[in-house]
């Protein structure tokens, strides 16, 4: 079974679900790559096999590779196009608030 693939839609609905508000939606699928990929770190920089192998076999590297590899084509291209666009409105709402800071 094609775990990541469920992993990843059940985290990408609780966001929808929970947060109905766009700018939540952004900041949920930006936490959710972030964690991703900090776990990725820690499968490849950790000498714990028993650790590593449970994280390579349940959880996807990050939303970029689980795109890619269960779309192909001009699927995966207005895809990620997507998801560049969900992550520029997140450095733009991360940018404001900065600002707002300064």
């Amino acid at each position: 079974m094609n775990w990541d693939l469920v992993i990843l839609i059940i985290l990408i609905a609780l966001v929808i679900f929970f947060f109905k508000d766009f700018s939540a939606f952004v900041y949920g699928i930006a936490t959710i790559d972030i964690f991703l990929r900090i776990l990725d770190f820690v499968r490849l920089n950790l000498d714990v096999p028993e650790i590593s192998k449970l994280i390579a076999e349940y959880l996807p590297r990050s939303i970029p590779h689980v795109i890619s590899k269960y779309t192909n084509g001009v699927l995966c291209d207005v895809v990620m196009w997507g998801y560049v666009l969900v992550f520029t409105v997140f450095l733009f709402y991360t940018a404001r608030i900065l600002w707002k800071k300064k």
